[in-house]
């Protein structure tokens, strides 16, 4: 609980009298917008994603980097593109994610864009493979101010492990968790928040005791239970849960598989952030891994003309009056719990 109090402060620690005001005039014109049907925003997004990269060490099956199947190019995001951006967002915006999909750590200037962004006040998230955390990569992480280091678990021994975490080895991540928790310690830093992200499915629901002593040996701040979202959920899928709790989907009375949380025509997401893809493209939000929703290319135009252009207004627009017509939001968890 001390270590959530900590990450809070961090985050706290991020506000300015600006980032404030912006903050109050997106979620005043979301309010407004849930009434009206009228996509107006009030301000700049406070939080965005940030794609380092598509490139991918793993294998993992309901991972379009994992199985190779984008339809988009793989590529690094660019120093010079990142800046430029940045620049332009930073005196609005609170928080930066770098991930959106492949594994961060492949880039080879992820962590100096990381650096880069700490010194413009920004709160820092990533979500790694823990596969590349070695003993430079560890304490080069620690001192570049990244807030918060996200790390994926998913089973306590190899065995379950690799059922979905495909080619990876689980010793690695253990040793990469260790380096980092001592890198902290050397350095006497509170940052970043490491969690142990264990993504709940069926082969290994019942290690979760198991990962809570792992998360407690380690010395990791937190471990975080996340619901898996499969593309075609169905009886016996051999990744869903047995316990309903830790599923993200159920029947419904007629028999069909669907997302448990009630599909709403809104989404708070699609005021306060978007997802930046590697090579400059704009897409709404997490969901679209494949980027079918491009709402602008900031390699050819600044984000404050895409953010407020027509094209996005028409994608809240129509997410405002039907959100179960777009394909991506039928998948969506927003609004599901998280467990820790």
């Amino acid at each position: 609980m001390f270590a959530r109090t900590r990450d809070a402060l961090e985050w706290s620690r991020k506000t300015t009298p600006r980032r404030l005001r912006n903050a109050a005039g997106l979620w005043t014109s979301y309010q407004q917008a849930k009434r009206t049907k009228d996509p107006r925003i009030g301000g700049m997004p406070f939080s965005i994603s940030f794609e380092p990269t598509t490139a991918c060490n793993l294998r993992c099956p309901e991972c379009p980097s994992g199985l190779r199947a984008f339809t988009r190019p793989t590529g690094n995001l660019k120093q010079d593109l990142f800046t430029r951006v940045i620049d332009e967002l930073a005196p609005d915006l609170w928080a930066l994610t770098f991930y959106f999909q492949g594994e961060p750590y492949i880039n080879p200037g992820f962590l100096d864009m990381v650096r880069i962004a700490s010194d413009c006040g920004l709160y820092t998230a990533t979500s790694t493979n823990a596969h590349f955390l070695t003993e430079a990569k560890a304490e080069e992480t620690v001192r570049s101010g990244l807030s918060r280091l996200i790390i994926s678990l998913d089973g306590t021994d190899q065995e379950t492990y690799s059922a979905y975490r495909k080619e990876g080895e689980l010793s690695k991540v253990v040793e990469g968790a260790e380096r980092i928790v001592r890198w902290k310690k050397k350095l006497k830093s509170l940052t970043p928040h490491v969690v142990f992200q264990f993504l709940v499915v069926k082969p290994n629901e019942h290690q979760i005791p198991e990962a809570r002593a792992l998360a407690k040996r380690i010395g990791v701040d937190d471990l975080w239970l996340k619901t898996a979202q499969v593309y075609e959920p169905k009886d016996d899928h051999p990744l869903i849960p047995k316990q309903d709790q830790y599923a993200r989907y159920r029947r419904n009375a007629s028999g069909v598989w669907e997302v448990k949380n009630k599909l709403e025509d809104n989404c708070w997401k699609m005021w306060h952030s978007c997802v930046i893809t590697w090579d400059g493209r704009v897409v709404p939000c997490c969901f679209d891994k494949d980027a079918h929703h491009v709402l602008g290319d900031l390699r050819t135009h600044s984000f404050r003309e895409l953010w407020h252009s027509d094209a996005y207004n028409d994608f809240r627009r129509s997410l405002l009056r039907s959100r179960s017509s777009i394909e991506m939001c039928r998948n969506c968890s927003e609004g599901s719990p998280v467990w820790a």
